[in-house]
């Protein structure tokens, strides 16, 4: 199971429409196979993104394959039943700002 947030949706349609502006519609739409395959691997196998330790406790992240600047955020849900996706976010941005500092 793939839970998406609204937040994640959010970012994700952003994220498509600057990269059909910007690079094309070649470009998002590969972008979109490539969430969509690393949604998919995380499906299967949550533990397999890297810990991260903001204001959500049990946070992970993955990159976008293709697009590795561009991280997924999400947490495993519980009983190994899936990934719920919290926020698509660039690397080179201030991530505390967006996801906040561990209490």
């Amino acid at each position: 199971m793939i839970r998406r947030r609204s937040r994640a949706l959010l970012d994700l349609a952003d994220i498509i429409l600057d990269l059909n502006q910007r690079a094309g519609p070649e470009v998002a739409e590969r972008f979109c196979r490539a969430v969509q395959s690393a949604l998919r691997s995380l499906e299967r196998a949550p533990g397999i993104g890297r810990p991260r330790r903001f204001r959500q406790p049990g946070l992970r992240s993955w990159q976008v394959p293709g697009f590795r600047r561009w991280l997924l955020f999400y947490r495993p849900l519980d009983q190994d039943r899936g990934v719920e996706l919290i926020r698509v976010i660039h690397g080179a941005r201030d991530l505390r700002r967006f996801l906040g500092s561990p209490s």
